[in-house]
C-alpha cells in the first residue's frame, strides 16, 4: 500500500504562565489510501493531531516532529504559501462545530464555490453547478434554496453537512474528519459515511476519522489508533477492536451501552497513572 502520510514523534506543546502543556506527546503513525480511526476521550489529543497536520495550530503552539511527510513533502519546512495551496485542495479537514467554521456573513453557496475556485479554474456557473451537486450528495433537500442561505439560517446538522460538502468539493487526497457525523441523525450519518467511503475506494483518498463512537469506528475504519493523554496507547485493526488488549481501550469498550443488559452500577473508567507516562 502506498504511504500517503508519515507522522513520526509528533509533539504539540502550549507554553503558559504555569508551565508547558503537552497536548500531543510523541504520536507516530502512517496512513495509506485507507480509513484510519482515532478514538479517545475529550482532551486526549485527537483534534490537536489533526490540526498539527493541517498547520492550523495557534501561532504560540510549539509543533515538532522527527518526520511529518505528505506525499514526499515535508509539512514542517514548507512555506505558509505552500501550506495554503495544500489546504482545501490536497488536504482538507472537516471541523467538529460548523458554528465556528462557517463565515456568518457569507452565503453557503459563496463559501463552497470560493473553496473550489481558489484551487481550480472554473467558471462561476460551473462552480455553482458543482456546489449544488455536492450539497445534494450530502442529503440536503432543495440545495438551490440552501445555496442562497446564510449559516445562521440552517440547523446544526445541516451546517455540518455544508462543511462536509465544502471540504469534499475539490477532491482532496487526504481528508481529516473531526467528529463529522456527530450532529447528524443515523440515516444521514450513513449517507455521509458512504460518500467518504466512495472517495477512499474510487479516488484513492486517505481518511483520518476522529470520533468518540467506537462502534462507528469499528464498522467504518480499517485501522484504529487509541489515544490517551496525548499519546497513542494502542493500534489495532478496526475489525479486531473488541479484542483490544490495552486496559484503557478495554475500559472505553466496557463503558458502551449494551441493549437488554442490566448494568448497575454503571462501569467507570479506572485510569492508571502509568498510561500517561
Amino acid at each position: 500500500m502506498t504511504t500517503l502520510l508519515t507522522v513520526e514523534n509528533l509533539k504539540v506543546r502550549y507554553p503558559t504562565r504555569t508551565g508547558v502543556i503537552e497536548a500531543v506527546r510523541g504520536v507516530s503513525f502512517t496512513l495509506g489510501r485507507e480509513r484510519l480511526g482515532i478514538v479517545g476521550e475529550s482532551g486526549s489529543g485527537k483534534s490537536q493531531t489533526g490540526r498539527a497536520i493541517m498547520g492550523l495550530t495557534p501561532p504560540h503552539a510549539l509543533v515538532s516532529a522527527d518526520k511529518l511527510d505528505f506525499s514526499g513533502m515535508d509539512l514542517l519546512s514548507i512555506s505558509a504559501r505552500e501550506r495554503r495551496s495544500l489546504r482545501g485542495k490536497r488536504i482538507a479537514m472537516v471541523l467538529q462545530d460548523p458554528k465556528y467554521s462557517l463565515d456568518p456573513v457569507m452565503t453557503i453557496g459563496k463559501q463552497i464555490t470560493e473553496t473550489l475556485r481558489t484551487h481550480e479554474k472554473v467558471s462561476k456557473a460551473e462552480a455553482r453547478d458543482r456546489a449544488l451537486a455536492m450539497l445534494e450528495a450530502v442529503q440536503i433537500r432543495d440545495p438551490g434554496r440552501v445555496y442562497d442561505l446564510h449559516p445562521h439560517e440552517v440547523s446544526g446538522g445541516m451546517g455540518q453537512r455544508v462543511m462536509i460538502a465544502m471540504m469534499l468539493i475539490a477532491g482532496p487526497e487526504l481528508l481529516i474528519a473531526d467528529e463529522p457525523t456527530s450532529a447528524l441523525d443515523v440515516t444521514v450519518q450513513l449517507d455521509v459515511l458512504k460518500i467518504m467511503d466512495k472517495l477512499v475506494s474510487e479516488r484513492g483518498m486517505g481518511l483520518i476519522f476522529v470520533s468518540h463512537d467506537l462502534r462507528l469506528v469499528s464498522s467504518f475504519c480499517d485501522r484504529v489508533l487509541v489515544m490517551y493523554a496525548g499519546k497513542v496507547v494502542e493500534e489495532i485493526k478496526a475489525s479486531e477492536l473488541n479484542n483490544a488488549q490495552h486496559p484503557y481501550t478495554r475500559g472505553l469498550l466496557s463503558c458502551m451501552p449494551v441493549i437488554g443488559e442490566n448494568r448497575h452500577p454503571l462501569p467507570v473508567l479506572d485510569r492508571k497513572p502509568e498510561w500517561a507516562a
